[in-house]
């Protein structure tokens, strides 16, 4: 297959349609990032997988895809242009690119679309207003000084514990796991968090994740267990060193 030309000049932006973002849609599906249909329509779904790539490449985190955004996608991927569009004439779904199309179809639920009420903070099913207010609590007894895109990647390594056998499966009981966040133990669990921690916990529902995925975290300057130490590193993120 013949690797296509990359994009147009303009900058591409939630709302958008067409090529440019069937292309966008693919560049991030190739690498892992986006996961929904490629359907060239720019809606929440992109928009988070394009904030997760640019966070992970160390560009600005803005949702927006332009010149530098769209010059590490081409470094980094690939884009067939004439298999996707083939895929997509055939009215196929696929949770998976690279040049290479699933043996087995998978169904897909539609991405959301530019246009009716969604908004970023929409809370997704399956978690509660005490869930949320509770990971607010976590949140900004961890990480209140820490800068926003830190406090972001606390929620996430909560959610990805939520997702891992190794943890309990529910909100309260990942944070309150004995020994599990040192907001817990002194008791700044209880502290009143403000609408920046709040935020942070609707960012990393709705998607981003900072932390590419950590489920340990901890500042190499406080930390008294040895354990900790080691665990694979991810990255650091303001104080924090985020793990797996």
């Amino acid at each position: 297959m013949k690797e296509a030309h990359a994009f147009s000049d303009q900058v591409i932006q939630r709302g958008a349609v067409g090529d440019d973002v069937i292309e966008l849609q693919a560049r991030l599906q190739y690498i892992g990032f986006y996961k929904s249909k490629i359907d060239g329509v720019f809606g929440w779904s992109t928009y988070w997988a394009v904030r997760n790539f640019q966070s992970e490449y160390g560009l600005p985190i803005d949702g927006l895809v332009g010149a530098s955004t769209k010059q590490k996608l081409v470094k980094v991927s690939k884009y067939y242009e004439s298999f996707v569009k083939e895929q997509i004439r055939k009215g196929n779904s696929f949770t998976h690119y690279g040049g290479i199309p699933l043996s087995q179809q998978v169904k897909q639920q539609g991405t959301a679309s530019s246009g009716g009420s969604a908004t970023a903070t929409n809370v997704p099913k399956g978690f509660s207003q005490n869930d949320i207010q509770l990971m607010a609590n976590a949140v900004y007894g961890e990480a209140r000084g820490e800068p926003y895109v830190g406090q972001v990647a606390v929620a996430a390594v909560i959610l990805n514990r939520l997702e891992h056998p190794s943890f309990p499966n529910s909100v309260a009981g990942v944070i309150f796991q004995p020994g599990a966040f040192t907001a817990v133990t002194d008791g700044q669990i209880w502290l009143t968090p403000n609408e920046t921690a709040k935020k942070a916990v609707l960012d990393a529902i709705n998607g981003w994740d900072p932390s590419s995925g950590a489920i340990y975290y901890f500042n190499p300057d406080t930390a008294t267990n040895g354990w900790i130490w080691s665990r694979p590193q991810i990255k650091k993120i303001g104080k924090h060193i985020f793990c797996k």
